[in-house]
Parts: C-alpha cells; structure tokens; sequence
C-alpha cells in the first residue's frame, strides 16, 4: 500500500501538462544520477517490449547491469502494478 505522501505525489505528477514540465519537475525530485537511473530503466523496459535483444545483448548495448536488466523484466512482466506497460502502450497509442 503506497504511502499518504507517494499517493500525493501521484495525485501531482498527472497534472503535468508538457514533457519540460516533466523534465522541470525530475530536476527538481531527483540528482542527475537518479535521474539517469530512471531513464536508463525505461530504455530497458522499451528493449524488452521490443523483445528483439536478450538481456546479454541489451547489457552490451546500454552498460545498464543484468541485474537490473533482470529486475525491469520482471516489473515489466509479473508485476501486478504495470506501469511499465501502461507507459509503454500509451506511447504506442500516441505515435499511431
């Protein structure tokens, strides 16, 4: 069960109106290494969904740990929150 202050935060972050709104906010939440951290989780999380590289492979080609290559893997399929896909079929919907 999320907590009083992550649901608050949740509340917030969907009334974002742009992407340098976004951007503004991370700056403002996260240091530039959570940052990256993050971004280089959803670049995994898109190379999984493309399902055209093994872990190795997406290792190789981002640097990013096979451990958390493992982890976003398993949000991204057993979880029952789906964010993961719930962003990934969003972006999908927005570019067709």
């Amino acid at each position: 069960m999320p907590s009083p202050a992550s649901s608050e935060l949740a509340d917030a972050l969907v009334l974002l109106h742009s992407p340098a709104e976004a951007r503004a906010v991370l700056a403002d939440l996260c240091t530039p290494v959570e940052i990256r951290s993050l971004a280089e989780r959803w670049h995994v999380a898109k190379l999984l969904d493309e399902g055209a590289l093994t872990y190795r492979e997406i290792h190789e080609a981002t640097g990013v740990s096979t451990t958390t290559i493992v982890r976003v893997a398993r949000f991204l399929r057993l979880e029952e929150n789906g964010g993961y896909r719930v962003l990934l079929d969003r972006l999908k919907e927005a570019r067709s």
